[in-house]
């Protein structure tokens, strides 16, 4: 399938180091981003404005850089976790397993699908990345040590079963554990932390970068706000009561597919043995693909709580269709949408605001639109459309509220500019 519920490719195959090579790139080229490639941050202090840093160059000078806001997203090992003395929340789940990536040759016996692999002798996973790319994970055996794991011929004798030798080429082995667990606090102060400083997740589900990259997303419509003088900064404490919990969920995911993982290497070891199987643990059924299960919705912070629930729209993201207007042009909903709020009524009735509340809506970039004058080209309207005529929609497409027996159009924008803390104007 090539169209999924928000109008794009639902599930993409790729390697992640092209990919980060060429945001790095974008970002050293951006007229407004001053870098410091290789540099060391080894203190940071702040106050009441700002927060600033001590940071040791290339050319081994030390710089003092001040901003109204840091984003800490240094990585798992985080100096800027460990310096405010975050601790980690265990999720239940820590492994050694050796990732190797290879570039393949002609010749080579290598599928294009992935394969969880729940042999009893070594838990393995096979990743079919973009062409010419190909991943392994093999999980470390008791008494297996790193540096006997990253022996090239040992990792050669542990591709042999999948492909003759000499029709791949070794590009990065390296021994990582696997954990599951997220940070306790998520800002400190004018200190956010994010992507793995403040989660990690084995990557059986693929959803590690998308992670990082919806706190970026969560951030990126936030942090204006408060900079800009629109919000207060309590703002900001809604980035951690929204991002924690979503995180939490898709780990535990993860964490059920390698203990479904286990539990099936088990059965075929009990089989192989002329042992009864071990009956499945509750909640592993559900674990695995192809079960039909989407993301986990929002739970708390922006949003109208009392509406989410796992089958509603409410803290769920918003379909994408394409679309047609009266006029013939064909867009996606989002070039419609617009970049910030949005919203969207069945009707110019349902979308109809008192002028203190369209005021309101507008200061915060907000833009009203109607889907009667529109006709679906691919995909479909939210479901929500079904029972409700309004829904309003979050600058990163979650879905904040729709109507209901408490809730119109201007009691959705009144929940929302309060709970945004709206600044007075100046």
């Amino acid at each position: 399938m090539d169209f999924g519920l928000n109008g794009w490719q639902p599930a993409n195959f790729f390697s992640q180091p092209e990919l980060e090579s060429y945001l790095r790139e974008q970002v050293l080229r951006h007229p407004n981003i001053t870098s410091f490639v290789p540099a060391t941050v080894s203190g940071m202090t702040q106050d009441a404005a700002q927060i600033t840093l001590a940071v040791t160059t290339s050319e081994n000078s030390l710089k003092h850089i001040s901003a109204p806001w840091l984003i800490a997203c240094d990585g798992a090992s985080s100096f800027t976790r460990r310096s405010l003395g975050i601790e980690w929340k265990s999720l239940g789940y820590d492994h050694d397993w050796l990732v190797v990536d290879v570039r393949t040759r002609p010749g080579h016996t290598l599928g294009n699908a992935t394969l969880q692999v729940c042999d009893p002798d070594r838990l393995t996973t096979y990743v079919a990345t973009k062409d010419p790319g190909r991943r392994w994970e093999f999980r470390l055996l008791p008494g297996e040590t790193r540096e006997m794991m990253l022996d090239p011929e040992r990792i050669l004798s542990l591709i042999d079963p999948w492909t003759p030798r000499g029709t791949c080429e070794i590009v990065r082995a390296a021994v990582y554990q696997f954990h599951a667990a997220t940070a306790q606090s998520w800002r400190e102060g004018r200190i956010l932390i994010a992507g793995d400083a403040a989660h990690q997740t084995p990557p059986f589900l693929g959803q590690g970068m998308n992670t990082v990259m919806r706190d970026a997303v969560n951030l990126a419509w936030k942090l204006p706000l408060v900079i800009n003088g629109v919000c207060s900064e309590k703002l900001l404490d809604s980035y951690q009561a929204e991002r924690q919990a979503h995180a939490e969920d898709l780990i535990e995911w993860a964490v059920s597919i390698g203990r479904l993982m286990e539990h099936m290497a088990d059965v075929e070891l009990a089989q192989r043995e002329g042992r009864t199987p071990p009956q499945t643990p509750g909640g592993l059924k559900a674990a695995g693909y192809g079960q039909g299960r989407g993301q986990p919705p929002l739970k708390s912070g922006v949003i109208i709580a009392e509406q989410v629930s796992e089958q509603g729209a409410t803290g769920h993201l918003f379909a994408q269709p394409v679309v047609r207007d009266a006029a013939g042009r064909e867009c996606r909903l989002d070039d419609l949408l617009g970049e910030d709020f949005a919203l969207v009524g069945r009707t110019a009735a349902s979308v109809q605001l008192t002028p203190a509340n369209r005021s309101l809506f507008q200061s915060i970039g907000g833009r009203i639109i109607q889907i009667d004058g529109l006709s679906v080209v691919r995909g479909r309207f939210d479901r929500i459309f079904n029972d409700a005529d309004v829904v309003l929609v979050r600058p990163d497409r979650y879905i904040f509220g729709h109507s209901d027996q408490n809730h119109d159009a201007n009691g959705l924008v009144a929940a929302l500019t309060h709970q945004l803390t709206l600044q007075e104007p100046r």
